[in-house]
């Protein structure tokens, strides 16, 4: 049922949007070339520069490292060209988005790739779309910015939507939450769904005690009602596929309360949420063929006399009894009741993602999300993917002996485990029991943020896995 008092309407304070900062530029507009560099081909660029350039990227020692950046004056004293460094694409610390780094080095103006050997066109535009991404949510943007003109041979139309869909991802992620709740994350996920042409059932109040108790558990505390999102799309006869993101608009830890240094960054714990909704932008956009679902739990952890406590047990949806170990494991208790939602039809793919645990950042770090699934033509399905479009992850092992370790002595399973180790394996196995019918699902543990600038990665929210979600759908199911 829907709430007649949700605020449905995804609308900043200001009339801004943060979007790449320009779409893709028409094909033959005049623009300035960009020459990509490398130590390969260095030596012939320079070679057929005119004397003025060539004496000018001598004059400020122009090398062909990655990243580096040298505006090159015409002949009258305008900008003629500019040359941009590579490093070696083949050395191991190679960044495939490395041309993200322009938007923010050129003036503005309209710029166009020169065609040079072993660069991907598509891959550079990408990177520029996503470089050029600014959160101008509170403040005013930046002064005019450059443009790219399409490079030839690439689906300018597909790059865009890819770019534009990371960019609403980004932003959710990037609204604190006293302009974020679960309503804001309803509202973005029926602006897709209007814009798509699909369908949205929203359950929250007391229906969702009843049908998703976890979710209401969680939530209950908070003055902002929690709710069960769920989008369908596509033909009901089609392979079904089915997304869950965890959307947790912020996260004090509950009565197991964070420390101030641990909330600082829990506006991000809807980024499983943000990641969903950005694949399902890219995935429907696509026109794959395909019966898609995404289903996302949206609550805010928060205190009050009312909260969840430790000790608690509670009956999931899926009718396994969960004794609360941890108010601060919120996360696995609202996908469980998602999951078990989702796996009642037994979709053919079921993909999770959340920022679950602190033990797959200690592992892998910021930048490497973790993934786990039992089908091992899945995994390697999953690592191509992800190889493919630059959105990197590494697996992990469902350890089965490990679920052990959720053992309760009132309950059917704790929600966390009674020891200090492993805690990404065992997350993953929790969430594993409430999806039984599904043997092909993919658990992602991601972080959700880039903590510095990196090329075509800004400082901030990021979806991460998302476009690798796109890139694995494409293949298993492709575009009608």
């Amino acid at each position: 049922m829907v709430n007649p008092n949700s605020r449905l309407t995804f609308v900043p304070r200001r009339t801004r949007r943060s979007i790449p900062l320009s779409d893709l530029l028409t094909r033959g507009t005049a623009a300035t070339p960009i020459l990509c560099v490398t130590p390969a081909n260095w030596a012939d660029i320079a070679g057929n520069l005119p004397s003025v350039q060539a004496a000018y990227a001598h004059a400020v020692d122009f090398q062909p490292k990655a990243g580096r950046v040298a505006l090159l004056p015409a002949a009258d004293g305008t900008l003629g060209a500019v040359l941009f460094g590579l490093g070696d694409p083949a050395a191991k610390t190679a960044d495939r988005f490395i041309a993200g780094k322009l938007p923010a080095a050129l003036p503005p103006g309209a710029y166009r790739f020169e065609p040079a050997e072993g660069v991907d066109a598509a891959e550079a535009a990408l990177a520029w779309l996503l470089g050029g991404y600014r959160f101008t949510r509170y403040r005013d943007p930046d002064a005019e910015r450059p443009g790219l003109v399409a490079p030839d041979g690439i689906d300018a139309e597909a790059m865009t939507r890819i770019a534009r869909a990371v960019a609403l991802g980004r932003d959710l992620v990037n609204t604190p939450a006293n302009d974020l709740g679960p309503a804001e994350i309803e509202a973005a996920v029926r602006a897709l769904a209007e814009r798509h042409g699909a369908t949205v059932t929203v359950t929250t109040g007391d229906a969702l005690a009843r049908e998703f108790p976890l979710v209401h558990a969680v939530g209950v505390a908070s003055p902002r009602a929690s709710r069960l999102i769920d989008l369908r799309w596509g033909a009901s006869d089609a392979p079904r596929v089915t997304l869950v993101g965890k959307g947790v608009s912020f996260d004090t830890g509950g009565l197991d309360i964070k420390p101030p240094s641990g909330m600082l960054l829990m506006k991000k714990d809807m980024g499983g949420a943000a990641a969903a909704i950005a694949a399902a932008d890219m995935v429907m956009g696509s026109g794959l063929k395909i019966s898609f679902r995404l289903i996302i739990p949206a609550v805010e952890n928060a205190i009050a006399g009312d909260a969840f406590r430790p000790g608690d047990v509670i009956r999931s949806r899926a009718g396994l009894t969960v004794e609360i170990g941890n108010t601060d494991a919120e996360g696995r208790l609202i996908l469980a009741d998602a999951l078990a939602l989702a796996d009642a039809e037994a979709p053919d793919l079921l993909i999770d993602f959340a920022t679950l645990t602190g033990a797959a950042r200690v592992a892998l770090g910021p930048d490497l999300p973790a993934f786990f699934t039992e089908d091992d033509d899945l995994a390697l399905a999953v690592s191509k993917a992800a190889l493919a479009v630059a959105d990197p992850v590494w697996r992990l092992p469902l350890h089965t002996p490990y679920a052990g370790l959720l053992d309760s002595k009132v309950a059917d399973l704790n929600n966390v485990s009674n020891g200090p180790f492993a805690g990404a394996i065992v997350a993953a196995l929790f969430l594993r029991r409430f999806a039984p019918a599904t043997r092909a699902h993919v658990h992602f543990d991601l972080y959700g943020w880039n903590p510095t600038t990196k090329p075509g990665r800004p400082e901030g929210g990021e979806v991460q896995t998302a476009r690798l979600v796109h890139a694995l759908l494409q293949a298993r199911y492709p575009a009608a």
